[in-house]
């Protein structure tokens, strides 16, 4: 196993459960996770510790979110998705840990920048559980936002278990409300982190070592999720989409600046 203090173990554990958190309430809580990982575990290595972890919250978000789901979105997003995780396994044969948290920190950023200044300049109509109009448009510049919001998210969830702050943009970007927003993005990164795993396994990030340290971890993740199921239904729309949007900057911060 790997060596680590009580205190690193105890900041795993908090990590841990905030995986569960943002997979139940809030997706973008998970980078800060991601950062506390990359703090305590070597940068590349602990992308392989958390992957594991991220499944569990996502069998756990569907089980409560699945009937929400828009799977008009989910189909349009997969083939773009894919090509993203492709260029991230291949980023990952030669990038170091420096390269990963500079790209990562600065691609969230980025989103986050782009999706404030949309909102800002039009409102979007929304149904209370489904998409806006331009995500159920079939339209060329709703093919073009999937797309390219798609490729980001494969790449970032590759590289470092950060697609999350990036789809939670989209998703937001297009209108969802919280619990279309919940039940979507729970079925994607289910499906999306299963198909991770042969990639994280070949390129040696996920081991006998690994998944026995996410043995125990995994007990923090349950407790976790069940606390954001109580506390989603007391978090108002506006507040929810602010905190996404916190979130990922903060998370971008931490890796863009270690």
């Amino acid at each position: 196993m790997y060596t680590v203090t009580l205190w690193e173990f105890a900041a795993l554990a908090v990590a841990s459960i905030l995986v569960g958190f943002s997979k139940s309430a809030v997706s973008g809580a998970n980078t800060v996770s991601l950062a506390i990982f990359a703090a305590v575990l070597p940068a590349r290595e602990s992308t392989g510790v958390l992957l594991p972890l991220l499944i569990v919250g996502d069998v756990l978000a569907v089980r409560t979110y699945r009937r929400h789901a828009h799977w008009g979105t989910l189909l349009r997003l997969f083939p773009t998705v894919a090509a993203g995780v492709v260029v991230g396994a291949v980023f990952m044969l030669w990038a170091g840990d420096a390269e990963v948290r500079t790209s990562i920190g600065a691609i969230l950023l980025l989103m986050a920048g782009v999706t404030v200044w949309r909102r800002r300049a039009a409102a979007r109509a929304a149904a209370p559980e489904g998409p806006a109009a331009d995500t159920a448009d079939d339209g060329a510049g709703a093919r073009l936002k999937a797309g390219s919001y798609g490729v980001l998210g494969g790449f970032t969830t590759m590289v470092a278990n950060a697609g999350g702050p990036v789809m939670s943009l989209y998703l937001l970007s297009a209108g969802f409300r919280k619990l279309g927003f919940l039940g979507t993005s729970a079925w994607f990164f289910l499906i999306v982190n299963v198909a991770k795993v042969p990639f994280s396994v070949g390129l040696g990030l996920i081991d006998g070592r690994s998944l026995l340290l996410d043995g125990l971890l995994a007990l923090f993740v349950v407790p976790g999720a069940y606390i954001g199921k109580a506390c989603v239904d007391r978090i108002n729309q506006r507040l929810f989409e602010q905190l996404v949007i916190g979130a990922t900057v903060l998370g971008g911060l931490q890796l863009l600046l270690r």
